[in-house]
């Protein structure tokens, strides 16, 4: 290995290291355990954990001695999510639920982010009427005493608890609200996207029927694609991250007039 591979091991942060390992599977179907932990000038202990836990968030497939890229509906279902990074939706959910005016209208989006907000618009009590496909939102909202809480219709998803289809979207298509808040499998340059069959669909329409977007979502989906477009940059009015996007990323949300809302 030369100088400049050990500099570069060196110099690269977990985070960043494990950035590149996806940026390299856009470029190559598969990558060898080997090869990665030689460019990057670490064990290949190393690079078996950071292939653990990117597969533990459904951004790779283990494969023998490697990793490929992830088959598509391959992703952790709702109840994997709640449990991966709670303390961080937890502070993206607290500071959207606070951007909510009292006698506001929103369509919610299914997620385990976009439950965290739910959970504490119901503990804020916050008046407003809401139209959700996600039955642990509707359940939640349900709860308070100031939301009114319309489920949409449609196709059941047991592991997202979620309804889907041709029949939630048309419901969704007759309804006007203030703000739509989305989330999703990942944030790029190339805008929204999602990897839960029929989930992409679902947040256009809610988007296409409100005054303003707002996704959450965490930072460790920045730079990265789903299996669908859902959205352009230009379709939201803000994100709320956990963490600063990079610097193209931010960038490329100011031009397009996104707000970025860190919740620390």
């Amino acid at each position: 290995m030369d100088a400049s591979a050990k500099q570069e091991g060196t110099r690269l942060r977990k985070r960043d290291r494990r950035e590149q390992i996806l940026f390299e599977l856009k470029l190559r179907p598969h990558l060898r355990i080997s090869e990665l932990a030689a460019r990057f000038g670490v064990s290949t202990e190393t690079i078996r954990r950071d292939f653990d836990a990117l597969e533990e968030k459904g951004l790779i497939d283990r494969a023998h001695g490697g990793a490929s890229r992830p088959h598509p509906g391959h992703y952790p279902t709702l109840d994997e999510r709640e449990r991966h990074q709670f303390q961080e939706r937890e502070r993206i959910g607290r500071m959207a639920a606070a951007q909510v005016v009292a006698g506001e209208t929103l369509m919610i989006d299914s997620g385990s982010t976009t439950q965290q907000m739910a959970r504490f618009l119901a503990m804020a009590g916050t008046p407003c009427r809401v139209i959700t496909n996600s039955l642990p939102i509707a359940m939640l909202l349900g709860g308070s005493e100031g939301a009114d809480v319309i489920l949409a219709p449609g196709n059941y998803l047991p592991t997202e608890s979620a309804v889907v289809g041709e029949e939630t979207l048309d419901f969704l298509s007759r309804h006007h609200v203030d703000r739509a808040v989305i989330g999703a499998t990942a944030l790029s340059l190339e805008g929204v996207s999602e990897s839960i069959p029929g989930f992409a669909a679902v947040k256009r329409a809610m988007l296409a029927q409100a005054q303003a977007g707002m996704l959450l979502i965490l930072g460790s989906k920045f730079g990265i694609h789903g299996f669908t477009r859902a959205a352009t940059l230009g379709a939201l009015a803000s994100v709320v991250v956990d963490r600063a996007p990079p610097a193209d990323l931010e960038e490329a949300l100011r031009k397009n007039g996104v707000d970025v809302l860190l919740a620390k």
